[in-house]
């Protein structure tokens, strides 16, 4: 007899079971099991919503992504006071489009999101699926649809996040882009109680891919722009993430990277230097620091922890 597995959602159980895979005996025990898993302490569940708000708060600079996520999680807890009090509700459409360069916080802000909205129940997981176009589009008549009902299958119960999702419409009319685009939109409609879709990409870029699509744009009503940060927000950044690695930078160090960062923004713009080529300097740094104490008789915990200019090449 088969072993069973344990760490089904309910959507799979429900699955399982009308195709015969499980018996109703084993779906009843999988589903209480479940529901056992899902009773939390009320003071746990606060404290779960307290660490999220904090670990956004901890990011440096983008504000008005911060108040938007106050805006909607006040939205989603009063929509669910009126529905328990039997008032008319507001839909829950958590859809949403980020407009920003690499290395500006999308990737991140989506788990952050998903962590949110299961903590609130709106998901079911929580987890983040992220995705480009070469994981939906297939290469043949009838592959497209296929693989994008396979990637949201796996994106049930959270977020599925397309990173450069204007490259679906690159094709014009002709190309696979457009039907991983319909299987999208069907799949909004068909799980819009247990899935989140957010587009990712360039500004410039995602604007045109909505503006060409514009039955795609209005099912998106939460466009958030991710603005590159300033070279001192990307300093303290570059500070946390040493941190977070037991470093610390000197002075010297910090200036140094200062300049690094203003010469990549003035050689290849601003897509360019942002919080990813942090933590690639950082990461460098930090070997480069190995070179160089390797070659010394004596170290020190100072030197262990501290980062300084020639290690920032």
């Amino acid at each position: 007899m088969p072993l069973i597995n344990r760490n089904l959602s309910k959507r799979e159980i429900l699955r399982q079971f009308e195709e015969g895979e499980i018996s109703i005996t084993e779906a009843f025990e999988l589903l209480g099991e479940k529901e056992d898993l899902s009773i939390k302490n009320p003071n746990e569940e606060d404290k779960s919503l307290e660490r999220i708000m904090e670990q956004l708060e901890r990011m440096v600079g983008l504000e008005n992504i911060k108040k938007l996520v106050s805006e909607l999680k006040a939205f989603i807890e009063i929509q669910q006071e009126r529905q328990r009090r039997n008032l008319k509700t507001e839909s829950v459409v958590m859809h949403m489009v980020f407009k920003g360069n690499p290395g500006t916080g999308k990737t991140t802000v989506a788990r952050i999101f998903g962590k949110l909205f299961r903590e609130l129940g709106l998901l079911e997981e929580g987890h983040l699926k992220e995705v480009e176009r070469a994981d939906l589009v297939g290469k043949y008549i009838g592959h497209t649809a296929k693989k994008t009902r396979e990637v949201v299958e796996e994106a049930l119960g959270g977020i599925l996040f397309i990173d450069e999702a204007y490259a679906l419409a690159r094709g014009g009319e002709q190309d696979f882009g457009k039907e991983a685009i319909d299987t999208l939109v069907k799949a909004m409609e068909d799980e819009k109680d247990n899935l989140i879709i957010i587009l990712a990409g360039y500004p410039r870029e995602m604007e045109y891919f909505l503006q060409a699509n514009p039955g795609l744009k209005s099912r998106f009503p939460i466009q958030v722009e991710f603005e590159d940060y300033s070279l001192e927000e990307l300093i303290k950044i570059a500070k946390l993430m040493a941190q977070e690695r037991e470093y610390s930078l000197s002075s010297s160090a910090k200036a140094k990277l200062y300049q690094q960062l203003a010469e990549a923004r003035r050689d290849v713009g601003t897509e360019k230097g942002n919080a990813r080529t942090v933590r690639n300097l950082i990461e460098r740094g930090i070997r480069k620091q190995a070179l160089r104490l390797v070659e010394q008789k004596k170290v020190t915990k100072e030197d262990l922890i501290t980062l300084t200019r020639e290690d920032l090449v």
